[in-house]
């Protein structure tokens, strides 16, 4: 009996069964490529934001109109799903949704309670939209969020107390809404918290002790209705914004705040001494204590300090007695406005020598009790130099720029002059 030959199989083998051998051992060889789609949770929220927004306020050229749900969010190509960024997976895991940035083009609707199932978003920006409604609770799922803006919007009721839960958030801005109610007492354990705006909207009540904020860098909640004092505050802030609410009492509390570059608490009930360890607080550019009820201005002389006060902003107090001559010493003052306050006596003569150096730029003494000659130099100002020293009880030459606007009554000089 004849041997038989082994087939053998060469690697030039034309056999329909080699190529099909070898095709699979060439794809057993290659790593399998990852595909992973997005989560069926985060597409279903995306869907109801855009549910809740009525397609009479989505253009053409508008984020929301690019989500189209017959392709994957997170896998999209081109002008789709545009405002949304995704994390990409390295095996096959479901892809998850980790901002939202709208632009702000007018959408109306409401703010969807599925927004809370979005759990891996970081970054959640609806600002400059018509969003109305209540800010829903479930926004205290989103545990991951660093960055929440839902400013100038119509947002009613109150910040939800769940908004307390977002341990990670840095930034949380919802100025400009029609927001009411008071500050919930468990956001002072935002403590990663670095900008907190609330201005513009109608919260009222009391504000607890902020220390607890101790990252804060920047508060604003300017337009309110706010009232008792000012709160104890973060030693870390740069930058406050407290102007047109209703706080009284003195000012005490800002004087320890090292860190202070900006501040601006005008238009409020603020009253008593304006101190002069707050006054020095050497880092401040932008001072302005305007339409209060303070009386005086404790300066002192600085020279050598080096501090930074750039603008002095005082006018609508009832500030008496004479005009501070250590005010020259702030060697970087720009702008200084005293107006409408109860200021007497002459104008000192070296406020000429900062208008004639053009040091002042801005300076507003109008509407006091100001009396005698006017100092040379505010007579010969150069065009650089804005200002006012009308209404007061001054003898002032009619071709002084500074005069414009006339004096006070000589009735109403000697009625002052009495008091």
């Amino acid at each position: 009996m004849a041997k038989k030959t082994p087939t053998k199989f060469s690697l030039f083998s034309s056999s329909p069964l080699y190529s099909l051998l070898t095709i699979t051992i060439t794809l057993s060889l290659i790593p399998s490529q990852i595909h992973s789609s997005t989560h069926e949770n985060d597409i279903h929220s995306l869907q109801e934001i855009k549910n809740a927004i009525d397609p009479n306020s989505v253009s053409s050229s508008s984020y929301i109109n690019s989500w189209d749900f017959t392709v994957d969010p997170c896998h999209s190509t081109g002008p789709q799903f545009l405002g949304i960024l995704c994390d990409l997976p390295l095996d096959n895991s479901s892809s998850r949704v980790t901002a939202i940035d709208l632009d702000g083009i007018g959408y109306e609707g409401f703010l969807t309670p599925a927004i809370g199932n979005l759990t891996e978003l970081t970054i959640l920006n609806l600002s400059s939209n018509k969003f109305r409604g209540p800010i829903p609770k479930t926004i205290g799922k989103l545990r991951k969020l660093t960055r929440l803006s839902l400013s100038e919007n119509f947002f009613t009721g109150g910040i939800p107390q769940e908004i307390s839960q977002l341990k990670k958030l840095q930034y949380l801005d919802l100025s400009a809404n029609r927001l009411s109610g008071t500050i919930p007492t468990d956001m002072t354990g935002l403590r990663s918290l670095t900008y907190l705006s609330l201005s513009n909207n109608n919260f009222s009540g009391r504000i607890q002790n902020l220390t607890g904020l101790w990252q804060l860098n920047t508060l604003d909640i300017s337009f309110n209705e706010f009232f008792g004092n000012i709160p104890n505050l973060p030693v870390s802030l740069q930058n406050i914004y407290f102007s047109h609410n209703i706080f009284s009492g003195h000012i005490t509390p800002l004087k320890d705040l090292i860190h202070l570059r900006w501040l601006d608490i005008s238009d409020n009930r603020l009253s008593g001494v304006i101190r002069w360890d707050t006054m020095s607080l050497k880092g401040v550019i932008h001072f302005n204590v305007s339409f209060n009820r303070f009386t005086s201005i404790d300066f002192v002389n600085n020279a050598g300090q080096g501090h930074r006060l750039h603008l002095l902003e005082a006018q609508g107090n009832n500030l008496k007695g004479h005009l501070p001559v250590n005010l020259v010493s702030f060697t970087n003052l720009t702008v200084i406005n005293l107006s409408n306050n109860q200021y007497h006596g002459t104008i000192p003569k070296e406020y000429g020598t900062k208008l004639r150096t053009i040091s002042w730029r801005r300076l507003y003494l109008d509407h006091n009790f100001l009396t005698g000659n006017l100092p040379l130099e505010f007579t010969h100002t150069s065009t650089y130099v804005k200002g006012s020293v009308a209404n007061n009880c001054l003898k002032c030459p009619t071709n002084a720029v500074l005069c414009h606007g006339g004096q006070r009554p000589s009735t109403e000089c000697m009625r002052q002059h009495e008091i």
